[in-house]
């Protein structure tokens, strides 16, 4: 953690699963008008970013069915896949998670797209929602 104020968690970004960026895409981009923003694909999924006032909507489609993205639209369809909340030690925030009896994905953080530092929590935890921690 640097010594910058703290900041407290803020959303970071919604990933939304999609079959197919190209189909999806000109809704965001297009019709409501969100800019692009550009974006590494990650843990075997095409991203593309869109800027949504200070948080980004993540599109997320599947480079192959068997990663998390393809897996996850072949049993539920296109949706909501994660939430994303960047906090100011992820860490910290793990270990508080631990102490509370949280379930973590992640156990230490790892590498995710854009080169930070993530971790995830298992949706069993959060009420059925997978949440991704981010450091600022």
């Amino acid at each position: 953690m640097s010594d910058q104020p703290r900041r407290g968690p803020s959303i970071a970004h919604i990933g939304i699963a999609v079959r197919a960026l190209d189909e999806i895409l000109p809704f965001y981009r297009d019709v409501l008008g969100m800019p692009e923003v550009p974006l590494d694909d990650a843990d075997g999924a095409r991203i593309a970013g869109l800027q949504a006032g200070e948080s980004l909507v993540e599109l997320l489609e599947p480079a192959e069915p068997e990663s998390p993205i393809g897996k996850f639209v072949a049993k539920r369809g296109p949706g909501i896949h994660h939430v994303c909340f960047a906090v100011d030690d992820l860490e910290g925030a793990l270990a508080r998670c631990r102490a509370h009896g949280i379930r973590l994905i992640d156990e230490v953080p790892r590498l995710g797209a854009e080169g930070k530092r993530i971790a995830f929590l298992h949706p069993s935890a959060t009420a059925g929602v997978l949440v991704e921690l981010s450091e600022y």
